[in-house]
């Protein structure tokens, strides 16, 4: 409860980004209809964050994320209670926290929404990792509901046409699978609707992104991590292009108006891997003590990386590069060059690398590409060694003492 007598700081307020009230309303409404989805008629689709949501809002299924799920438990700073039940179920403390949560949550409908809806049936693409596959196959034989499993495989080093046509003719199947348990033929004029309307609201959510190339930046990855929900859970719909729209027009006004993310912003950094969800606001305001901003990151990017390979024309087509060839699905020496082209064009002056305990496709290359961009760069970094959901792996006065000590190396650089 805040403090009635506690003066309203002006400054603080102003800088506050007002469209956040009106993302909760939409995540609220959200899961609302997916927890009242039977009594609507409605199915509801379990899917991995990387999978093909189009073809669910093509066809009317609401689309849940128990990744989104392992975000709000980690936020709410309910993710270690859940990890310690999974490993009294016998999973090992080391699988992804999302995981652990996610299938603890199921057996006591915990969490801060009192657990998951109920769901119909699961889609899992496996383009964010392996451990999707066997989580998935755990819940869709204790809720027993069918289980549709899109391969892409891993793209070392080029996107073959062999690959292209083996992830094409799964969308396919993908389809026959959706007809046969909605029990109606998929709409392909709708499809291409929702397909339009997808790449639309990536582009928007990339330029908002992009407006932290201005200096001073007026929103930081912080406050990314937080608007990229819709992108996420929503993507094809009308409510993400209205929304991002929205929320473009805020930030060009703050750009216009001169309010930044942080105050007297002097230091611009970049942000690798998942954000620490329970700890968000500390790493804010530790970064911020410094006058640093981090500007961009390579996770809320990724759900906007892979535009150049989307068609409006053909968006089934060519769905199957643009799921494919995302960023954690592709060689270290790609994904480097995405970090280097991401330093360049946001002027970045240190890179952050969280070392993600639970997310390994995310953390395994993270020492090349340091190496890599203090190479090509000759920037600074920062490796910050935690986990995004579990606490227990998180050490304030260690993390604290790296940050202090990595932006006195880029003081001394300045």
């Amino acid at each position: 409860m805040s403090d009635p007598e506690k003066p309203i700081d002006p400054e603080k307020e102003k800088r506050k980004i007002k469209s956040v009230k009106r993302m909760k309303a939409i995540m609220t409404d959200y899961y609302i209809d997916a927890k009242t989805a039977q009594q609507n008629n409605k199915k509801v689709a379990w899917i991995t964050s990387g999978g093909p949501v189009e073809p669910l809002i093509t066809m009317d299924v609401i689309p849940v994320y128990p990744e989104n799920h392992g975000a709000m438990i980690g936020a709410s700073k309910m993710g270690v209670d859940l990890c310690e039940k999974a490993e009294t179920m016998g999973y090992a403390s080391d699988l992804c926290s999302y995981a652990r949560a996610d299938i603890a949550c199921a057996t006591v409908d915990g969490g801060p929404i009192g657990g998951l809806p109920r769901p119909d049936m699961l889609i899992c693409c496996n383009n964010i990792c392996g451990t999707v596959l066997k989580w998935y196959e755990v819940q869709a034989r204790y809720f027993k509901v069918p289980l549709f499993i899109l391969d892409t495989p891993f793209i070392h080093t080029e996107y073959t046409q062999t690959v292209h046509d083996y992830v094409r003719a799964q969308l396919d199947e993908y389809i026959t699978f959706l007809e046969t348990h909605c029990g109606k033929p998929f709409d392909h004029d709708r499809m291409m609707e929702v397909g339009r309307l997808s790449i639309r609201g990536q582009e928007l959510w990339q330029q908002v992104l992009d407006t932290t190339t201005n200096r001073p930046a007026p929103m930081s990855a912080f406050d990314a991590f937080f608007h990229l929900a819709l992108i996420v859970t929503l993507r094809g719909t009308q409510t993400v292009v209205d929304y991002y729209t929205q929320l473009l027009d805020e930030m060009k006004t703050r750009v216009a108006e001169g309010i930044a993310a942080v105050l007297d912003e002097r230091y611009r950094l970049l942000w690798d891997n998942l954000p620490v969800w329970y700890r968000t606001r500390w790493l804010s305001e530790k970064f911020a003590e410094h006058h640093a901003c981090l500007v961009a990151d390579t996770y809320t990017s990724s759900w906007c990386g892979t535009l150049k390979y989307l068609d409006e024309k053909d968006f089934l087509g060519s769905m199957a590069a643009g799921y494919a060839r995302i960023y954690i699905n592709i060689g270290t020496d790609q994904m480097a060059d995405m970090v280097l082209d991401m330093v360049n064009k946001y002027g970045v002056d240190g890179l952050v690398m969280h070392s993600n305990r639970s997310c390994k496709p995310y953390s395994l290359g993270q020492y090349d590409i340091q190496r890599i961009v203090r190479e090509k760069c000759g920037i600074p970094s920062l490796v910050i060694e935690s986990d995004m959901t579990d606490a227990r792996n998180f050490s304030e006065s260690q993390i604290g003492t790296r940050i202090d000590a990595f932006m006195e190396v880029l003081s001394a650089g300045k």
